[in-house]
């Protein structure tokens, strides 16, 4: 009996690494867009606009608007089409997004490209429901894995998108940076022939119907661990998106750094995050995810230190680094704690509950972040990781007691 349980989970185990490699392919192609976007986007957006430069970052934005509305469309056409097909599609829409990009930039049509930086979004939206596939696709130890795994690929994402970025800015010149959103393109369009061997398993309600019935979503979400993952993992996103969207304005606008070197300490900040992916997975099977949680806030508040002590490149760019190494240890374990708060067949709504308040969330830091930016300047900018921080910290701290007090 025990040899069958064996085989059977080895066999699981094959299928889910095989799937998880194939989702950790995709990740790292679509993956891309992201920090091109985020290297480029306020600065694009700044160059288009006249007296007024608080609307510098409603390009980026409409990105992060698109991505809560991905969380919503991506959960509706894995319904419909499957996760595989509705992971094409979303690749299909992040290529139409950068060639509008580009199309925009080369227009000088402002609008435009906040539309098509929103479509772009909107595919990375349906990029991000690849972090809950590879764990809904892996047995229960082996979900922290699958999730970092995911995550790592974006190490190849943080040289990929950036290195576009620089390459490419002039290809068309004299419009800067419309020749690195259209070589973009080429390299989405790949990313839905990988996605054609995806071999997902069903999270139909009847694969689990016969061992637990689905609980009401208010049931799920008001549960302590649901709320401290949510809260925490929109924190961790929120705060990162905010100093991410400010930073490359605060270097290049406000202290004269050139662009390239604000983009690439976007593309050290993007490494950072996704780095240490490699291990997070191992540390939270160790320590609870809990505990990874609270060291990437304690990271967080780092940061904060580290952009308070001056405007030097190394400050900036020492910032931006711990602020990606946060956000994993935050994300990823926020990550972890959310998917252990559902059953299988209750997966794709409360997933698209999260993502759609994570997201919503992040949209509305990424617009904050101008205005402050332009209203007070990069110091009062850091001022906000502190509030928010050690209120997650508060909420941990809670789970982990309650975690303590339950019996074996």
């Amino acid at each position: 009996m025990d040899g069958t349980s064996n085989a059977g989970l080895d066999g699981q185990l094959a299928t889910a690494k095989r799937n998880v490699s194939l989702l950790a392919v995709a990740q790292a192609i679509l993956g891309a867009a992201p920090p091109l976007a985020f290297s480029v986007g306020g600065l694009a957006g700044f160059q288009m606009l006249g007296a007024d430069k608080s609307l510098s970052t409603a390009p980026l934005t409409g990105f992060n608007v698109g991505i809560a509305l991905g969380a919503i469309g991506v959960a509706a056409a894995s319904r419909l089409l499957g996760r595989r097909e509705s992971f094409m599609i979303g690749a299909l829409m992040g290529a139409t997004g950068s060639a509008l990009a580009a199309f925009a930039l080369i227009q000088s049509n402002f609008w435009l490209f906040v539309v098509a930086l929103a479509l772009m979004g909107l595919s990375a939206g349906f990029t991000q429901k690849i972090r809950f596939a590879a764990a809904d696709a892996s047995p229960n130890f082996y979900k922290g894995k699958a999730i970092s795994w995911i995550l790592a690929a974006g190490i190849v994402s943080a040289i990929v998108g950036p290195q576009i970025a620089i390459w490419l800015k002039d290809s068309l010149a004299p419009v800067t940076f419309a020749g690195a959103f259209l070589g973009l393109v080429p390299l989405l369009l790949t990313a839905i022939g990988v996605l054609f061997f995806l071999k997902l398993p069903s999270l139909s309600v009847k694969t689990s119907a016969a061992h637990e019935p689905t609980r009401p979503l208010r049931e799920i979400v008001m549960t302590q661990r649901f709320m401290t993952g949510m809260v925490c993992g929109i924190g961790s996103y929120a705060l990162m998106t905010f100093m991410m969207t400010g930073a490359p304005l605060a270097m290049v606008i406000g202290c004269g750094f050139s662009s390239d070197l604000a983009t690439l300490g976007i593309q050290w900040h993007v490494i950072a995050m996704f780095a240490p992916s490699f291990f997070t997975g191992m540390l939270i099977s160790r320590f609870g995810p809990e505990k990874i949680v609270a060291a990437g806030l304690l990271i967080l508040m780092s940061c904060a230190v580290v952009a308070h002590w001056g405007i030097e490149l190394w400050n900036f760019w020492g910032a931006l680094v711990l602020l990606g190494i946060g956000w994993n240890f935050g994300f990823i374990g926020a990550t972890a704690i959310v998917a252990s708060s559902y059953r299988p067949a209750e997966a794709d709504k409360v997933q698209g509950f999260h993502d759609i308040i994570l997201f919503s969330t992040v949209a509305l830091s990424s617009f904050s972040s101008g205005k402050v930016f332009t209203a007070f300047g990069w110091s009062v900018m850091n001022l906000v990781i502190w509030p928010v921080t050690i209120l997650c910290l508060v909420l941990v701290l809670l789970q982990m007691r309650a975690a303590s007090r339950k019996p074996a």
